[in-house]
């Protein structure tokens, strides 16, 4: 055997012992995170129910009165029993008819470290006139579904968020001054923008520098009894996969009679200005019945919206849904 024969052959055997030691080496695990399935917890409309009946127990929550007073400090003292995380965001403003308020955004926030966060909205006033009434059109109504039933199911899911967190963060948030809105025919000039005046202020100066939410659902007429809700126009345009979303969590839940996959024209409510002024997409989970004339619940913005207006049914389609998308995120 040759120098240049040994050489290449003492390469060789080198070359074939790596080989073999590579190949006894044990395999590195996966370092590959998978998120842990956290089990759905089952909502319950009994107590969404007694939050929307609290709400309307103070009276008619318009903007300065002294019920919608009472009712944003039991607001803000219940959320503080499920988190710390706490905020009233207050700003002045002036409405239609040219009375200056302070309205109160009551904002709850739920594993405030988290940066993967949806939001939820709803509005905690109720309207200051009965326009959509035969009667007594110039007093307050009592809101319970139209403000009321909103609040009462987020509150439920606050209480859930309390004791099983899941997988992302969430920012539970009240809107006021929603209903404030200038009505047909009113004698005072015309104000543009005048309802949803509590989402846009938070909208142009949210309760956090720089706060975004991969997206929001905002509740809005959730308790009627036999509601029906639909892909809003608004909802469609800037967040049709989030509607998507929503939808198929409520079918395969058995809440298909519910939420139907039809088109509903366009609403102005506070996700409008969610999505157009800080940009967070935005569905609007609202009653949409075509056999009425306003395609709203049938008591909208009457005296008859009240606790005879409320289906626990209703709720618990509504609170159930939004719980499995929170939960299976």
């Amino acid at each position: 055997m040759t120098v240049n024969t040994m050489l290449r052959y003492s390469v060789f055997l080198i070359f074939c012992i790596l080989i073999f030691a590579c190949s006894n080496e044990p395999k590195l695990k996966s370092s590959t995170i998978t998120k842990s399935k956290i089990e759905t917890p089952k909502f319950n409309a009994d107590s969404a129910y007694y939050f929307v009946e609290k709400q309307v127990s103070f009276g008619p929550r318009v903007i300065s009165s002294m019920a919608w007073e009472k009712c944003a400090i039991w607001l803000e003292k219940k959320f503080k029993t499920y988190t710390p995380n706490v905020i009233v965001q207050e700003a002045a403003i002036t409405t239609y008819d040219g009375k200056s308020h302070t309205l109160k955004n009551v904002i709850a926030s739920f594993s405030a470290e988290k940066n993967n966060r949806i939001a939820l909205f709803a509005h905690w006033d109720s309207r200051h006139i009965a326009d959509h009434d035969s009667i007594n059109k110039d007093l307050p109504i009592l809101g319970a579904n139209d403000g009321g039933s909103g609040v009462g199911v987020l509150l439920e899911i606050a209480r859930h968020l309390n004791y099983k967190s899941p997988n992302i963060g969430v920012d539970i948030i009240l809107f006021d001054a929603e209903d404030y809105g200038q009505p047909e025919n009113s004698n005072f000039p015309i104000m543009q923008n005048s309802w949803c005046l509590g989402s846009q202020h938070w909208s142009k100066s949210p309760h956090k520098a720089n706060y975004f939410a991969r997206y929001g659902i905002l509740l809005d007429m959730v308790g009627g009894g036999n509601a029906t809700f639909r892909h809003e126009e608004t909802s469609r345009f800037f967040a049709s996969n989030i509607l998507q979303k929503v939808w198929s969590k409520a079918s395969k839940l058995g809440f298909g009679n519910y939420f139907v996959f039809e088109n509903a024209q366009q609403i102005i409510d506070d996700h409008y200005y969610v999505n157009t002024i800080i940009g967070i997409p935005t569905i609007d989970i609202i009653e949409y019945d075509p056999a009425t004339k306003n395609n709203f619940n049938k008591h909208w913005h009457t005296h008859q919206d009240n606790m005879n207006n409320i289906s626990k049914e209703t709720l618990n389609a509504v609170g159930q849904t939004v719980l499995e998308v929170i939960y299976s995120e």
